[in-house]
C-alpha cells in the first residue's frame, strides 16, 4: 500500500510551517492483510479441491457429455420445465455416446447425468467469482504486496484457460467417438492440479517460517522438488487411465495378466512408439503403477534424508505426513483396481492424489522459506 505524501501544515501556536510526515502502514496492518489474503486463498484452494472430486464423479458416472453446448452465461440456469428437459435430452440423443452406449437411457437417467455435469460447471463458475471478486477488492484497496499481483493474475488466467480446455475436452466426445479424448482429459486434470498447487504455494508462502534454525541442504530440497514433479506426472497418467477406462482391465495386483512387467509386444504394439504412452491401455496402466512405486520410494528416501540432514523438526513431521498420504494413495489405488473401479473408492483415490499434491507443494515451499529464514537469522547474528 502506498503511503500518503508528506504535506506542510501551519501551526497557529508557534506560527511556523511544520512538515506533516505520515506514518507508514503498521506491521500489524500488513500482517492483517497477509492473513486475509491467506484465508481467501485457502478457501479457493478448498473449492478447487472439491472441483476435482466432482470432476472425478462426472467421469465415473459418464456425465461429461450430457450438456452438449457451452453457454458460459445462460448455462448457469438448468432446465426448469419438462419441455426444457426434453429439449436437452433430444440434443444428447444426437451424439454417438447415446446411440452406441446408452440407447436405452430414459429421461430420469439423463436428468441424473445432466445434473452432475451442470454442478461441475456451476462449481467452476463459483470458483471464478470466488477468486476474481476478492482479487479486485484487494487490488482496488491496494492491499496486495507488489510481488503477489502478477502471480495472482496468472492464476486468474489459468482459471480462464481451464474453462476453455474443459469445453475443448467435451467437444472431442460430441462427434466421431463415444467419450472425451483421454489426452484432453489428462490436460484438463493437470491444469486443475497446477492451479491448486499454485494457490497452495502462494498461501503457504504468506505464513511465517515455523523454524528459523533448520536449514534444509540443497539435496533435500532437490528431492522434495523431484517428489512434487513425480506427483504431477502420476496425476497426468491417472487422467489417461481414467480417459481410457484402463482401470477396468488387468484387475490383479501386483501382476498384470501374470506378469509384473508385461511383454514388450504388449507394451509397444502401437506405432509410432510414443503413441503407446497415450493410447495403449496396457502401457498406460503399467506406467501408472510404476510411477506410483517411484513416488512411494522417493517419499521414503526424502523422509530419511530430512531426518539425517535437518533433524526432528517441522520438516521431518511434514515428510512423514507426505509418506503417510502416499502410502494411503497406493492402497486406495490397489483397492480401486481389485474392486474394478467402484465410484466411492475411486473418488477416495482421486481425493488422496490431491492431498498428496497439496502436502508436497506446502512442504517444498516451507523448506525454501525455512532455509531462507535460517540464513537471515545467521547473517543477522554474525
Amino acid at each position: 500500500m502506498s503511503a500518503r505524501p508528506a504535506t506542510a501544515t501551519h501551526n497557529p501556536v508557534t506560527d511556523r510551517l511544520t512538515l506533516d510526515v505520515p506514518l507508514a502502514p503498521s506491521r500489524s496492518a500488513e500482517r492483517g492483510d497477509a492473513r486475509a489474503i491467506r484465508i481467501w486463498l485457502w478457501a479457493v484452494a478448498a473449492l478447487v479441491f472439491l472441483m476435482v472430486i466432482v470432476g472425478g464423479a462426472v467421469r465415473l458416472t459418464e456425465s461429461g457429455l450430457a450438456i452438449t453446448e457451452w453457454k458460459p452465461i445462460t448455462g448457469i440456469v438448468p432446465p426448469l420445465s419438462h419441455a426444457a428437459w426434453l429439449t436437452e435430452f433430444e440434443k444428447y440423443k444426437q451424439i454417438p455416446q447415446y446411440r452406441e452406449l446408452f440407447p436405452d437411457m430414459d429421461l430420469g437417467w439423463f436428468q441424473a447425468i445432466y445434473t452432475w455435469e451442470w454442478a461441475h460447471r456451476l462449481l467452476g463458475r463459483l470458483i471464478g467469482f470466488a477468486f476474481a471478486i476478492p482479487l479486485i477488492f484487494f487490488l482496488v484497496k491496494g492491499r496486495l504486496p507488489a510481488g503477489l499481483k502478477p502471480k495472482l493474475l496468472g492464476i486468474l488466467a489459468l482459471g480462464a484457460l481451464q474453462g476453455a480446455v474443459g469445453w475443448w475436452m467435451v467437444a472431442s466426445g460430441l462427434s466421431g467417438r463415444v467419450e472425451v479424448a483421454q489426452e484432453r482429459l489428462a490436460i484438463h486434470l493437470l491444469l486443475a492440479s497446477l492451479t491448486l498447487a499454485a494457490i497452495v504455494w502462494i498461501a503457504a508462502g504468506l505464513e511465517r517460517a515455523s523454524d528459523t534454525r533448520a536449514h534444509a541442504p540443497g539435496p533435500i530440497r532437490a528431492i522434495a522438488a523431484c517428489l512434487l514433479a513425480l506427483v504431477f506426472v502420476q496425476i497426468g497418467f491417472g487422467g489417461l487411465v481414467a480417459g481410457l477406462r484402463a482401470g477396468l482391465t488387468y484387475n490383479t495386483w501386483p501382476l498384470m495378466d501374470g506378469h509384473f512387467v508385461p511383454p514388450l509386444d504388449h507394451l509397444a504394439r502401437m506405432s509410432p512408439y510414443w503413441s503407446n504412452l497415450f493410447d495403449n491401455i496396457t502401457t498406460v496402466q503399467f506406467a501408472h503403477r510404476m510411477i506410483a512405486y517411484c513416488v512411494l520410494a522417493v517419499a521414503i528416501v526424502h523422509m530419511v534424508a530430512v531426518k539425517r540432514g535437518v533433524g526432528r523438526g517441522p520438516a521431518y513431521r511434514r515428510s512423514h505426513i507426505i509418506f503417510g498420504l502416499v502410502f494411503l494413495q497406493v492402497i486406495a489405488g490397489i483397492a480401486t483396481l481389485l474392486l474394478v473401479v467402484p465410484i466411492s473408492i475411486a473418488l477416495v483415490h482421486q481425493a488422496l492424489a490431491m492431498l498428496v499434491l497439496i502436502a508436497a507443494t506446502m512442504h517444498l515451499r516451507r523448506l525454501a522459506d525455512e532455509s531462507h529464514a535460517a540464513r537471515l537469522a545467521r547473517s543477522s547474528a554474525s
